[in-house]
């Protein structure tokens, strides 16, 4: 069963008084922002996946940030055969690190501010999906009103088959598909560029903090088809998740855990060793953290409430620890 988000009663009775509700005579209406940055060998299964949604969003800004291949004639071409698909693109330079790809996200949300929508949701450039996606998931809004953020399950090529990913949890949303409630993403004051990445859990600790039911789903299959990175990058990867963990509050304890978790996958030793590495460099260096007080406090109540569940239900445990800081 997915975790019920935690946050009290007046959370919740403030969300009933606050909630958009959708019309039984027609689906929802929503839109949809990418952010790409040469992604000429991916962004038409993406393209091809949402044209041929049964329910077609109102609106797709998709975000070219200085693209040097053929991204953007990808995607004029479908814009020219669909109206709600719009090109923006960014020409300024500017470094290429995590706060780049939000900054890009939020100049396509910045496109829709005037536009009437219900829900809003993220689609990363690599990724394809069933025809029915958009259609079921708008479904589980309409049947749970308390639902403020959804997605699919992320799955990625093993051994030559797409297979669900190894930190899919349902009660929590990758970044690369999350989809918001209007009221909810406005509660939790959007994406915000972090150093070290990690704006998407910031957006879904926010949500939960807030009332809103936080949420993923095993049966809506999301396929992620951009290769693995390089040894080197991968290194690079791990260390950096660390210090993206110190900077957003984790609570030690738990930290160990999600590497006792990491054993599981591979390669075991060296992602959990490079990923305490990174947490231990940035506690060494004093290194300031980029949360608010509130938002620590919140998420470490979150962590040790898994931490203690897994204690008590050791046959539930490896959702427990999966539920809270996805990330890697």
């Amino acid at each position: 069963m997915p975790a019920v988000a935690h946050g009290n009663k007046n959370n919740q009775s403030l969300i009933s008084s606050r909630m958009s509700t959708f019309s039984d005579s027609r689906p929802a209406t929503y839109v949809l922002v990418t952010a790409a940055y040469n992604e000429t060998a991916y962004i038409e299964k993406t393209l091809s996946s949402v044209v041929s949604q049964t329910i077609l969003p109102a609106k797709w800004i998709i975000v070219s940030d200085g693209s040097t291949d053929g991204t953007d004639e990808i995607v004029h071409q479908y814009a020219g055969r669909y109206s709600f698909i719009e090109l923006l693109r960014i020409s300024e330079s500017h470094p290429r690190n995590f706060a780049a790809q939000v900054h890009a996200i939020n100049r396509g949300i910045n496109r829709l501010s005037s536009f009437d929508y219900e829900l809003i949701g993220n689609v990363d450039a690599d990724l394809s999906f069933e025809h029915t996606y958009f259609e079921q998931l708008l479904d589980r809004f309409l049947a749970d009103p308390s639902l403020g953020l959804g997605g699919g399950f992320i799955c990625e090529k093993q051994n030559g088959e797409f297979r669900s990913r190894f930190a899919n949890s349902t009660a929590s949303v990758a970044h690369a598909v999350q989809l918001f409630r209007r009221r909810c993403f406005e509660d939790t004051g959007g994406y915000i560029p972090l150093r070290y990445g990690g704006s998407d859990c910031h957006a879904e600790v926010s949500a939960r903090m807030k009332g809103w039911r936080v949420c993923s789903f095993p049966e809506l299959p999301v396929y992620h088809h951009r290769a693995s990175a390089s040894a080197g990058g991968l290194l690079r990867g791990w260390f950096r998740q660390g210090q993206m963990d110190f900077s957003m509050g984790n609570h030690p304890g738990f930290e160990l855990a999600k590497l006792a978790r990491r054993l599981g996958a591979r390669p075991a030793l060296l992602g959990a060793g490079c990923r305490l590495a990174g947490f231990l460099w940035s506690w060494s260096r004093g290194e300031p953290r980029l949360v608010s007080q509130p938002f620590i406090d919140f998420l470490r109540k979150e962590q040790v409430e898994r931490l203690q569940d897994a204690f008590l239900h050791p046959f539930r445990s490896l959702e427990s620890l999966r539920t809270v800081a996805r990330h890697g």
